[in-house]
């Protein structure tokens, strides 16, 4: 006969067996899920993996999917990426402008940033809209943003309104930005006068949404053009105010445990050569999705011959040579702009090719360069295209790593304003009041 067990073995066995029942039921949780992802879209994952091996050597695995290696990280504890968040409307087509600007960032800095990248169709339907046109264009720009290779392992892809936080915390937040630090804001000026009597409310309205996008995933750097700015400083000076009203002293600790405010003050994502695409009807005004006509802009998915046609009827000058920054000579500089980015040359290098060309002579070229710029895109738009379920799958686990980071936030702004529980209702009620006590 053995001795018979001590307390402090048996408590050493009781713990590790609860210890090894947690683990268990986690790994079949986990095991569970994980079969449920890979039953769902196995083709899914090998598409994508077609689609990306021009910018990856390694297998493409959707964020699910990935296996976890808590042990590694925990041991190694990398330090964090800083986090980006940035979005497009899905108002029309997505346009050369759109890509240069801001998608070709978005890919070449995916490695390097942890990526929240929306389809921001809230702010899409601010302005008078077709909803049936709506829905086609959210569906075609989730498809552009993986053919211009925005990698959903490494990057969250999700739709704005998939997201209710968003629409939560503008409320939140405009119960706390004063009117006066709207009606300044440039775009809605000039947007209004366009508009008329008709302007929404939510036009005067954007910029708090516009907040509310950044300040819900606690972004670290937001990329934006020059007349994005505004917008961005009108964000820092939200979270400012909204921490200074209610999140003073010990209420932060309360809500989250730290010393940190609700709202973190995002910075600028200044990119080193952030291509700035011009109308090829105008050259002083930006490329846009809503200009009248269609020949002032290179849609991504315009045709070859559609690309040669509208670089053909593009507005130059009489001008003999071809200039760069010659501020009477914007179409000029807007066409070498582009053909500067579509070759990957810098325009010293290729102003000493062109600059005694006609304009029969370099359209052409610059056409050329476009065409052959745009058509991986295309084809990878095609490819990704047959098969909705690839689309759907990104989207949907996007949309709950998103909701998992906006929904923490959204719930410590509502805890700060004193939004309350059920429980903490109970719990304020059981509890006697100063007069009930004496």
């Amino acid at each position: 006969a053995g001795s018979p067990m001590g307390p402090a073995r048996g408590a050493i066995l009781i713990f590790a067996l609860a210890s090894a029942i947690l683990a268990l039921s986690v790994f079949v949780r986990s095991s569970r899920s994980d079969s449920m992802v890979l039953r769902r879209a196995p083709q899914a994952t090998a598409r994508l993996n077609r689609i990306f091996s021009h910018a990856s050597k390694s297998p493409l695995t959707l964020p699910s999917q990935r296996q976890l290696s808590v042990c590694a990280e925990a041991t190694e504890k990398p330090e964090r990426k800083k986090r980006v968040l940035s979005g497009i409307q899905p108002t029309g087509s997505v346009h050369l402008g759109n890509y240069l600007g801001a998608m070709k960032q978005w890919v070449d800095n995916q490695d390097k940033y942890d990526n929240f990248f929306c389809i921001v169709d809230l702010h899409a339907i601010t302005v008078p809209h077709v909803p049936k046109e709506l829905k086609k264009s959210v569906a075609q720009t989730a498809a552009l943003y993986l053919a211009c290779g925005i990698d959903p392992a490494k990057s969250k892809i999700f739709i704005q309104s998939h997201v209710p936080a968003h629409s939560e915390l503008t409320w939140l937040l405009n119960c706390a930005t004063p009117l006066n630090w709207l009606e300044r804001m440039i775009q809605y000026k000039e947007k209004a006068k366009k508009q008329g009597d008709s302007v929404s409310v939510a036009l005067l309205d954007y910029p708090v949404l516009m907040a509310s996008d950044i300040l819900l995933y606690q972004a670290d750097l937001v990329p934006v053009g020059e007349d994005q700015k505004q917008h961005l400083e009108l964000t820092r000076d939200i979270a400012r105010r909204f921490n200074d009203q209610y999140c003073k002293g010990n209420q932060a600790k309360k809500l989250r445990g730290t010393s940190r405010p609700v709202f973190k003050e995002p910075e600028v994502l200044m990119a080193k050569e952030a291509a700035r695409v011009m109308s090829l009807q105008d050259g002083t005004s930006k490329m846009s999705k809503s200009a009248p006509s269609e020949l002032s802009r290179i849609n991504l998915l315009d045709s070859p011959d559609v690309i040669r046609e509208k670089i053909k009827k593009c507005k130059t000058d009489s001008e003999l040579g071809i200039e760069y920054k010659n501020p009477n000579r914007p179409e000029a500089t807007n066409l070498l702009t582009m053909y500067s980015q579509a070759t990957g040359r810098p325009v010293e290098d290729l102003l000493g090719e062109v600059s005694d060309m006609s304009w029969g002579q370099f359209k052409p070229l610059v056409a050329d360069a476009l065409v052959e710029q745009l058509r991986p895109i295309r084809e990878r738009y095609d490819e990704v295209t047959k098969d909705p379920e690839v689309i759907a799958q990104v989207l949907q686990d996007g949309a709950e790593a998103a909701n998992e980071v906006a929904s923490a936030t959204a719930s410590w702004a509502r805890q700060a304003m004193g939004f309350t529980s059920v429980e903490e209702i109970k719990e304020t009620l059981s509890t006697p009041t100063a007069a009930a006590t004496k």
